[in-house]
């Protein structure tokens, strides 16, 4: 298995442990963004320290390591907003039952003062 299998691994697996834990820190998710963009702006300064890094991990080129490195980015970014979109179906949910549940009490009530 050629380093750049295991890091590629590693990023999904950590994905999914995201997923799991239902991670809700800002401050993670700053940090995990920042560096990604740290991460951008020195190789658009220095484009021969990709190959050379890609070559390590045993990529041909750092083309194709930046190809992979944003395939696991934006699965995070995936992850990240389908975890809020089924936070907020839940509490859209919750709202639609409590306000369900508050409507049949006030009917009940009605009732019973006629």
């Amino acid at each position: 298995m050629t380093a750049i299998q295991i890091l590629l691994i590693a990023g999904l697996a950590l994905s999914a442990i995201y997923v799991y834990l239902k991670f809700q820190s800002v401050i993670a998710d700053a940090i995990i963004l920042l560096l990604f963009i740290a991460a951008g702006i020195i190789f658009v300064l220095f484009p021969q320290l990709t190959t050379k890094i890609a070559n390590k991990l045993g990529v041909g080129r750092g083309t194709d390591l930046i190809l992979y490195v944003c395939i696991v980015f934006f699965l995070f970014v995936l992850i990240r907003m389908y975890a809020r979109i089924r936070k907020l179906e839940q509490t859209v949910t919750k709202i639609v039952r409590d306000n369900s549940m508050n409507a049949v009490v006030k009917n009940e009530k009605e009732k019973a003062r006629n």
